[in-house]
Formats: structure tokens, C-alpha cells, sequence
């Protein structure tokens, strides 16, 4: 049998459609119901949803006043607050298209990325660098706060498969790719609702991360909102250990996270009591059994996992009315056509590894790279669109994780390039070669390195030299200085080879 499953087709897209007017309807039915509470340990901050639907639509109408063309691009240049949503959900209402970039970007990286995206508007947070020599206006969060009391503007409806937003991640090649995706995309995560999260209009889902990564933004926001379900975000400065507390404060229902905030929570909190929650949802990377296990005899409370990528969000899962047989990470959601390719690009059999691939007819499936023509074209083949993943697919469809295809490289949940990190530490003058791997340092835990020949230099030193050119989840957190490095007869960099002998020499499981 080969390695093909097909869920069926997802119902199409209404048309016209305007991705920030449908995750926003429920404030039309139910407008004082809390659709955000960011939440501490002294209180939260709500915001219903007519609150927040006039905030988004004063915003948009705001964009509007300055004259922007429909589609012109907003750089996001903010941080861990409620202005990322609405700054988000504002310029898409208005036909614009947001382009979200993490915090942590240093100003050499921001500008070197503004550059390409050419955007029209900077929305800025403080404390956030902005990329320079950039001719773009600048709204700072007064210049923002101050608009979401404005006029509201009406929804800019069209073509659901016209471009709604631009997220970027790091490329193969080393330098990071702007992923387009259409208004469409939202609607196809519907698919996640009972094949992930069996999400219902009473959650309160409690995500774990910052207002501004892309996994919250969907799981956290995005998708509880487009269902009518509050969610909940742990204020700045939250800490994991703090989680169980907040969890059990404001009710939860529902719990996402990656994997190592799973982990740290454990570590601090051997017992928990969480009567409200009925499970966890784990995405990102990988998650141990041993963490799974750990949790669900701790919590009474299942995990469920899933598999995907920002070119398609997450599309393998498993959900509490089909749970996935560890170590697998789940099924292909209903709606969903993947495949399990050869080197040949032709289906292997069941339970034999190879690339995994979706159907380009997957609503949620970029549209392409901005500006990157022939890397789109890399990974489109016929019908199927490669991720790089390299899995098996049993007899009942089950999906397994086995690796990725290529070195990339996974910082907390966000790949990153190995390239990009050896780039920058290249340009010091005392290293003459540099190999950045992934390195196991315990059972479940995993780190950036950098393996480096040239002069010994003491380990503060790079760090800090790492630190003015790369954003804080693409530094290595360890640096080894070898003689050599190892290549394969092509003269190429082996950093799988590099990676075994550490960890067989250093005894990481």
C-alpha cells in the first residue's frame, strides 16, 4: 500500500473574504464576551469582543487616513503585548498585508529584512529596533493606541486567495524566507479544531507563549477567536513555573505550549491539580514520551501533538477522539492529502521512511516566497508541496517524526538556519571555520552549538559577539573549538558526523 492519505476535501472558502472580518465575527453575536484576558499573577487584563473588534477596525481606519494602496505592506516591529493581535488583525482589515517579525531581531537583521519587504507602514513597540535608513512612516504605541478609538473602517472583502499576510522563516539557503499566505489560510484551520484541539465556543485556551510568535498567534488567538472561545495569554514576565497557578486561576480548559515549557513546568510542579483543564496541546518540535508520560500522570490530563510548518501551519495531529499510538505525532487532519515520498518523489510504501509532502490544493498552503521565484519552485512538485520532514506513515495513516532532511535546526520550537548562524560568527577574526548543529544535552533537551577551528577564544567572548549579530533564539549555547572540522568527500561541512561524536564522546543520550 503506498504511503498516500487522503481525508477528503475541506468545504470551500467563501468568497469574498477578508480573513480579519471572520476571525472577528462572534463580536456581532456575543460582543461583551471576554475574547482575551492576558493574565498574571495579580489580575488580568480583558478585552471583549466588541472591545477588540473596535480597536481593529479604528486601527484599519487609521491605515486608510494615511492613503496606503491596498496591499502594501506593515512591517511589525512589536512586543509582547495586545498591540500585536490588533496591529495584525487591523492591517488586514484594512487590505493591507502585516508582516510579523520577532522582537529579538537585532538591527542589522530588521534591516536587512525591511530591505526585501519594502513595507509602507512600521507599526513599533518600544525598546523593539527598527531597521534603518528605512523611508517608511513610524506609528509608535501612543501613535496606535490612539487610533483604535478612531472612525472604524469597513472590512476590505475580496478574493480569498488574494495575499493576507507574510511570516518568516529561515530558509535552507541560510537567509530567512518571507512566507505568503492568503486570507484563505484561516479558514483552512478549521480543519485543527476537531482534528487537534476539539475546540467548542466555552473554552478558555491558555497558550503559553508571547503575544508575538506565530504558534500563538494562530493556536492561542486566531483560532479560539474565529470559534467564539476566550483565550487566554500569560502576561510579560510570566514565568513557566507560574503557568499551573494561572491555569487554575482562570479556568482553563484547553493548555498549548511547546514542549520545554511542558518540562519546566514538571520540574517545578511534581504534583498538579487542574480540574478545568481537559488537555494539552504540544507543537513545535518534538515532544519526549517521557515528557507526555510525566505530564498525564501528573495531571490526569492528555497531550496531543502535532506536525507542520509555517508554510502550512500544523496538518498532522492527533486530538482527543483520535489519539495518536506513541511515538507517532498524528493523522493527517480531515481535509488534508499528504503523501510519503522517495528519493525519486514517488510514494514509498507504508511504514518505509520518506519526505513528507502535502497536496497543493491544501487551502492553507502558502502561496509562495516573497521574492524567491526559484526556492518556490524548489519545493513545488506536481502535486505535492515538500516540507522537508523526513517521516513514516503506518498502515492507519499514523504519521511518525523522524527528522528533517537537511541540518535545520529547532530553537525552542522556531527552526532556524544552521547557515545563518555560522555566517555570522564566521566574521570573527580569530575563527578560521564554523559548523553550527543541534546537540542533544540531556534525554528531551537539545541546544544550538558551534563548532568552530581557528584561535581559541574564551567562551564569553563569542558570546557576546553572537549576541550583536543574532537574535537571542538563533545563538549557539555552546561553543566547542575543535582542529578540524569534519566534511564529506565533497569537501562539505558533515554536521551530522559532528554531532554524533559529541554526543557519543560527551555520553547525551
Amino acid at each position: 500500500m503506498h504511503a498516500i492519505f487522503d481525508e477528503g476535501a475541506p468545504p470551500p472558502c467563501p468568497t469574498p473574504f477578508n480573513l480579519a472580518a471572520y476571525v472577528l465575527s462572534p463580536a456581532s453575536t456575543t460582543p461583551e464576551k471576554v475574547a482575551l484576558a492576558v493574565v498574571g499573577p495579580h489580575g488580568a487584563e480583558r478585552w471583549s469582543y466588541g472591545r477588540l473588534e473596535a480597536a481593529v477596525r479604528g486601527l484599519a481606519g487609521g491605515f486608510s487616513a494615511m492613503g496606503l494602496a491596498p496591499g502594501a505592506r506593515v512591517l511589525l516591529r512589536l512586543g509582547n503585548g495586545v498591540e500585536f493581535p490588533i496591529g495584525y488583525l487591523g492591517a488586514i482589515a484594512a487590505g493591507l498585508v502585516p508582516v510579523p517579525t520577532s522582537a529579538l531581531l537585532t538591527a542589522p537583521e530588521i534591516t536587512k529584512l525591511a530591505r526585501e519587504i519594502e513595507p509602507a507602514a512600521i507599526l513599533a513597540g518600544p525598546n523593539v529596533p527598527l531597521p534603518e535608513d528605512c523611508p517608511a512612516p513610524v506609528l509608535d504605541i501612543d501613535a496606535q493606541r490612539a487610533r483604535y478609538e478612531g472612525a472604524p473602517a469597513d472590512y476590505a472583502m475580496g478574493d480569498p486567495h488574494r495575499p493576507a499576510y507574510i511570516v518568516y522563516t529561515s530558509g535552507t539557503s541560510g537567509n530567512p524566507r518571507g512566507v505568503i499566505h492568503a486570507h484563505r489560510a484561516v479558514w483552512a484551520r478549521r480543519m485543527m479544531w476537531e482534528g487537534w484541539y476539539a475546540l467548542q465556543e466555552d473554552d478558555r485556551l491558555l497558550h503559553a507563549g508571547a503575544f508575538n510568535w506565530t504558534y500563538t498567534l494562530g493556536t492561542g488567538l486566531l483560532d479560539p477567536w474565529s470559534a467564539g472561545a476566550t483565550a487566554l495569554i500569560p502576561a510579560p514576565g510570566v514565568r513557566p513555573g507560574q503557568l499551573p497557578l494561572l491555569l487554575k486561576r482562570f479556568d482553563a480548559t484547553i493548555f498549548a505550549a511547546a514542549p520545554g515549557v511542558y518540562r519546566q513546568m514538571l520540574r517545578e510542579h511534581p504534583h498538579l491539580v487542574l480540574p478545568k483543564l481537559r488537555h494539552g496541546l504540544s507543537a513545535g518540535e518534538k515532544m519526549p514520551e517521557a515528557t507526555r508520560a510525566a505530564w498525564t500522570e501528573t495531571t490526569g490530563t492528555a497531550v496531543y501533538e502535532a506536525l507542520g510548518m509555517s508554510e502550512c501551519s500544523t496538518f498532522i495531529s492527533g486530538s482527543p477522539a483520535h489519539p495518536a499510538p506513541p511515538p507517532a505525532s498524528g493523522y493527517p487532519q480531515t481535509g488534508r492529502r499528504v503523501a510519503v515520498l522517495g528519493p525519486d518523489l514517488a510514494p514509498v510504501g507504508r511504514g518505509e521512511a520518506g519526505q513528507l509532502a502535502v497536496s497543493n490544493r491544501d487551502p492553507g498552503l502558502m502561496l509562495g516566497y516573497l521574492k524567491a521565484e526559484a526556492e518556490t519552485a524548489e519545493r513545488f512538485h506536481g502535486e505535492w508541496f515538500l516540507t522537508g520532514d523526513v517521516v513514516d506513515m503506518a498502515d492507519d495513516g499514523a504519521i511518525t517524526y523522524l527528522g528533517r532532511s537537511d541540518d535545520m535546526l529547532n530553537a525552542g520550537g522556531v527552526r532556524v538556519s544552521p547557515l545563518e548562524v555560522e555566517r555570522a560568527l564566521h566574521d570573527h577574526p580569530a575563527i578560521h571555520e564554523v559548523a553550527a548543529t543541534e546537540i542533544a544535552v540531556k534525554a528531551d533537551t537539545t541546544v544550538i552549538a558551534a563548532f568552530y577551528t581557528g584561535e581559541a577564544v574564551a567562551e564569553d567572548d563569542l558570546r557576546a559577539f553572537a549576541a550583536e549579530r543574532l537574535a537571542r533564539y538563533k545563538q549557539p549555547r555552546l561553543y566547542v573549538h575543535m582542529d578540524q572540522l569534519p566534511k564529506n568527500p565533497n569537501g562539505k561541512l558533515n554536521r551530522r558526523r559532528i554531532r554524533a561524536n559529541y554526543e557519543a564522546a560527551y555520553g547525551a543520550a
